[in-house]
């Protein structure tokens, strides 16, 4: 059996001792944390090149424990390209296609779904072990077992976008695949948010303005990511590549063509990547406005320094989904464009974080925003 360490503080244990210890728990949940988040980074990344290479499709049923075993052998490759020819996605535009191109398309599919099986270990085993030997600290436990369930969660949301795309469609909804995205991101930084909460931090806490506007970035970036999700599912990057303007003006028109107007935001192609160039202009904006901000209300200091790397990091992710469109998106530099993405909600994550200060040590006296979830 696991021996348990008792962390509470008593009276036979000194107290630089029992923090001490605490201090190393805490450093072994957050490398550990550091190794979920590498994980999720490199399955965003494969989601987005499955989708790139339009092979999300190509694994038609779904198994959650046999599907970890590929086909072996010319039979099981038949039996598995023999489904895929039955979706509308063969009929319609892959028509003829070779088994050779089939494997291709399917061993992204299958590499999407074998990192996602196996970021559920990566987190759930060390989970229990950190819990049941006492490493764990109280105010993690519900955190932790709140990502976990999100998980859970996000594997039957990747099923139901994919279901989306057998039966009356060539390509799966951008409603689901908008959300599957939002999700993993969201799991991304409440992993994230917990890890860096673990961390020391030499700023100290920052005031009540520059906590809140940091938090709202982290929404923003969100919110910008499920633009994107809109566009990646509609396709909508490989039409009208110029900048900066659209279709020949700065406001292009056609925008609200469709019926009830609202639906144009999620289904005409033209008007969902006109409001992800907004969202980026909006993100860009607010970047710089915090990063002011913190500049003149805490000067010198790490969470000013964080905010103006901040506004370069949405700089430079600007400059390159610029660049993803204008090439029209080339899969190497639209994952990039993804790629960065993710550094950049992390960056957001680490500087709200930051700004609130790390979690408070036994002893410590209570703040009313530390009793938050993050």
């Amino acid at each position: 059996m696991v021996a348990t360490l008792d962390m509470t503080v008593s009276a036979a244990t000194p107290a630089p001792v029992a923090q001490d210890q605490l201090l190393r728990n805490r450093k072994l949940v957050r490398y550990w944390l550091y190794v979920v988040l590498l994980t999720l980074f490199a399955l965003v990344l494969v989601g987005g090149a499955t989708r790139l290479t339009e092979s999300g499709l190509s694994i038609t049923e779904w198994k959650p424990i046999h599907g970890v075993i590929p086909p072996i052998g010319e039979a099981e490759w038949q039996e598995e390209f023999a489904k895929y020819r039955q979706i509308p996605e063969y009929q319609q535009v892959n028509k003829g296609m070779s088994l050779s191109e089939f494997k291709t398309i399917f061993w992204w599919e299958w590499a999407h779904r074998l990192l996602a099986r196996s970021v559920g270990f990566i987190f759930a085993l060390p989970l229990a072990f950190f819990w049941l030997s006492g490493r764990l600290e109280d105010h993690l436990k519900l955190k932790l077992l709140g990502i976990l369930a999100l998980g859970g969660f996000q594997g039957a949301v990747g099923w139901w976008m994919v279901a989306s795309g057998l039966v009356d469609r060539v390509d799966v909804s951008q409603y689901r695949l908008a959300t599957h995205l939002t999700i993993a991101c969201l799991i991304f930084a409440a992993t994230a948010l917990v890890a860096r909460g673990l961390a020391p931090h030499s700023g100290g806490r920052a005031g009540e303005g520059v906590r809140r506007f940091a938090g709202w970035m982290v929404v923003a970036v969100l919110f910008q990511i499920y633009l994107g999700g809109l566009v990646a599912g509609l396709r909508a990057g490989m039409t009208y590549n110029t900048w900066p303007l659209m279709d020949g003006s700065l406001v292009p028109g056609g925008l609200f063509v469709q019926s009830p107007f609202w639906i144009n935001l999620f289904e005409n192609p033209k008007s969902v990547q006109f409001v992800h160039r907004l969202g980026a202009y909006l993100l860009l904006a607010l970047a710089i406005w915090q990063a002011v901000f913190v500049l003149r209300a805490e000067p010198r200091t790490t969470h000013a320094r964080r905010a103006v790397l901040f506004a370069l990091l949405v700089v430079v992710q600007a400059a390159i989904g610029i660049t993803t469109l204008l090439m029209v998106v080339p899969i190497d530099v639209a994952l990039t464009h993804q790629g960065i993405a993710l550094i950049l909600l992390f960056f957001a994550c680490a500087h709200w974080r930051a700004a609130k200060g790390s979690y408070p040590m036994p002893g410590d006296v209570p703040q009313a925003e530390e009793e938050a979830i993050y």
